[in-house]
């Protein structure tokens, strides 16, 4: 299995959006944030040519910014994914995550520092991550087995400005 992780693109400010009193939940994209990871998408589009899944944390921000992953894959259905949510536990998406292994080329769009610990999880065992995705950013991990903890190698990590450059290469 491929596993392609992606964090969610730039989105409002969390302290502003908070006194407004609404549900960080549903905190979305700035246009800046959509701009950028149209590119990215694009970007993205050139490393992983095909993805058989695309799943997303159930947070506006993350589907946001997996709609406009899907958009360039020519309209691939976005899969909610309650284990993908901040906060939701590592286990609980790793067991989400062995169930995929069949699928081929899986994304996943998520959030900090959820996504950093995943991917060190993945790649080492440890149980703190000694990378952090910024905002749009990704990397693409590698499981010549079963999805399982130090299990992965990593093909990749790139920022969201890299991505952006790949995806204008052909313009």
């Amino acid at each position: 299995m491929r596993l392609l992780v992606v964090r969610h693109a730039i989105a409002e400010d969390r302290e502003a959006f908070a006194r407004s009193h609404k549900d960080d939940a549903d905190r979305p994209l700035t246009s800046e944030g959509r701009r950028k990871m149209e590119r990215a998408a694009l970007g993205l589009k050139v490393l992983v040519p095909e993805l058989d899944v695309l799943a997303a944390s159930p947070y506006k921000r993350a589907l946001d910014t997996a709609e406009i992953i899907a958009a360039s894959y020519r309209g691939l259905t976005v899969e909610r994914v309650p284990e993908l949510a901040p906060g939701a536990g590592l286990d609980r998406v790793l067991g989400w995550l062995t169930a995929q292994h069949t699928r081929g080329s899986v994304a996943v769009v998520g959030h900090e520092p959820d996504l950093s610990r995943l991917v060190c999880t993945l790649l080492a065992a440890t149980n703190g991550p000694f990378l952090e995705l910024r905002k749009g950013a990704a990397c693409l991990l590698e499981f010549p087995g079963p999805v399982a903890r130090a299990a992965a190698t990593l093909d990749w990590f790139l920022g969201p400005k890299h991505l952006r450059l790949l995806g204008t290469a052909d313009a």
